[in-house]
């Protein structure tokens, strides 16, 4: 009698190249809370520094779009740091796949924010706070599920890593220090109340964007 082969499993041998597909699933689950968790405290860190310099290469420093792509970029390095300790061993192309979810979660946050925007103001002449937030987790979505399917393919040469690399650390270098080197461009410039205001990086005068500490 001929019998059919049973199904791989889930979690097969990473020497050779396997995955645990659940472990991946989880960690990409937890990674979508935890990045927009700290993504919205990061949005108040500067004010909630009393405006210290160095703060600015992580929290926001205006409502410009760049700086709030900034709120998404480390927590998901940190993520991904500690996810690589705990999964790495049933993981492939690692750093290939967070380097690319880095990259696309500003670019689908981008895509949605500007799409809606283009509804909304025509409407009713501001966005919507919630639409903002959710394109934020749009963004978020679509890089985990970058990560998911990256991390859970086929083992790519570490060239592929080597680049993800490259893609994080051209990110870092230009989120960090997009307070203080800008291009004359629409998405730094600080998009306050949804209207463009000619201002840049660190303002002068924080009075009517404080929420914490009073104005």
């Amino acid at each position: 009698m001929e019998t059919k082969p049973l199904p791989e499993p889930d979690v097969a041998d990473p020497a050779h190249g396997g995955v645990d597909k659940r472990q991946v699933l989880r960690w990409e689950i937890g990674a979508f809370f935890v990045i927009n968790l700290f993504a919205g405290a990061l949005h108040f860190a500067f004010e909630l520094s009393n405006f210290t310099p160095w703060v600015a290469a992580f929290g926001s420093v205006n409502e410009s779009t760049f700086e709030h792509l900034k709120l998404y970029f480390w927590p998901a390095l940190v993520f991904a740091l500690v996810q690589h300790a705990y999964t790495r061993g049933g993981a492939n192309n690692f750093w290939w796949g967070k380097g690319l979810a880095i990259l696309v979660t500003p670019l689908a946050l981008m895509v949605a924010f500007y799409f809606y925007l283009g509804i909304a103001i025509p409407l009713i002449g501001k966005g919507i706070l919630a639409f903002d937030i959710g394109s934020g987790a749009l963004g978020v979505l679509a890089g985990n599920i970058v990560s998911y399917r990256i991390l859970t393919s086929e083992p790519k040469p570490k060239a592929y890593n080597t680049a993800g690399w490259v893609i994080i650390g051209v990110l870092g270098v230009m989120v960090s220090t997009s307070a203080w080197i800008y291009p004359d461009f629409f998405l730094y410039e600080n998009f306050w109340g949804y209207e463009y205001t000619g201002q840049f990086g660190i303002l002068d005068d924080y009075t009517p964007f404080l929420v914490f500490t009073g104005r």
